[in-house]
């Protein structure tokens, strides 16, 4: 491995360093929002105590109605932060910042949701749009997005994993037939996790999402062939990353009214953001350069060899500080 190799591990190791322990979680804060029918409201805020103060997220929360911030009353416990007030009368918008806040949060009211990165400030939320079900057209708009940015650009282990897939096949083709027993099995893990049928903590999944794509990796640099049993193998890994899937979607939440519509879209949504990964990588690498002398040892080997240390990385990393 030469010195532009190397040079180029260290730099995607430290990207990795800047990520998320848990490729599938939300944030270390979710917010949620609830108007009440005698005019308070009350705003839940989850907080992960070991990577967030608390105290310092509730200095910072402003609630805000048409834009003025509004007066809250705070109440605080090691992993919770609860915001109460009343509702000024006439109001039509709220919209909720904290500055304290750090990585992605997600702030719910009602069946509207919004993803956030640490500081930003919600757009406004209609109140009397926000309060009411969505129909089911934008339930499932609503869905497909949060399912496609959750692989982007959210979605940085799921991007390294699809990215192996890619590498050791030269076709298109042969690609594709690993992504699709992929997604099947993604599918039927995130069905069975969202109904309850199974469930595997986060310490364990994590850490075993971080090991496949370290086994991908690996694989890519030790054979320069695509063996018969790789399909079955990515298919047994999308049963981990489906369980991930659902870790993402238990904290979204999923409409009683629309169950089967979220899910669905949530899924495909996902399956577009994995596809527009692997045409880029096609369109970029593949197409213009797998027929080069040099493709495997400077493409595949090179590239495998950032994945694999960035997907080793977080194996240990997920499993000393994954709760």
């Amino acid at each position: 491995m030469g010195i532009g190799h190397l040079r180029a591990v260290v730099a995607l190791l430290g990207f990795a360093l800047a990520a998320p322990l848990a490729g599938h979680e939300l944030g270390i804060v979710q917010v949620e929002a609830n108007f009440r029918k005698d005019g308070t409201y009350v705003i839940d805020l989850r907080v992960d105590p070991q990577h967030q103060s608390i105290q310092k997220v509730a200095d910072a929360a402003v609630v805000a109605f048409d834009g003025r911030p509004a007066p809250a009353e705070r109440t605080i416990s090691p992993s919770h932060l609860r915001l109460t007030g009343r509702t000024p009368s006439g109001v039509s918008r709220f919209s909720f910042a904290d500055d304290a806040i750090t990585g992605f949060f997600v702030v719910k009211v009602g069946s509207a949701t919004q993803w956030l990165a640490g500081g930003e400030t919600s757009a406004p939320f209609v109140l009397d749009r926000a309060v009411v079900p969505l129909p089911r057209w934008q339930i499932i708009k609503l869905y497909l997005g949060l399912g496609f940015t959750h692989i982007l650009p959210r979605g940085l282990d799921h991007v390294l994993f699809v990215l192996g897939i890619f590498l050791l096949a030269t076709q298109l083709r042969a690609v594709l037939w690993q992504v699709s027993a992929f997604t099947v099995a993604h599918t039927i893990t995130l069905a069975l996790t969202v109904y309850g049928v199974v469930s595997l903590p986060p310490r364990i999944v994590e850490p075993l999402i971080a090991l496949s794509i370290v086994y991908v990796a690996v694989e890519n640099i030790f054979t320069s062939k695509l063996h018969t049993w790789r399909p079955a193998i990515v298919f047994c890994f999308g049963l981990l990353h489906g369980m991930g899937f659902a870790g993402v979607l238990s904290e979204i939440g999923l409409p009683r009214s629309e169950f089967v519509p979220a899910l669905l879209s949530f899924n495909a949504g996902v399956e577009c953001g994995q596809l527009a990964v692997i045409f880029t990588a096609f369109l970029l690498l593949g197409m213009p350069f797998r027929r080069k002398e040099w493709y495997r040892s400077r493409v595949v080997v090179a590239g495998s060899l950032m994945i694999a240390a960035v997907g080793l990385y977080w194996s240990v990393q997920r499993v000393f500080f994954v709760a």
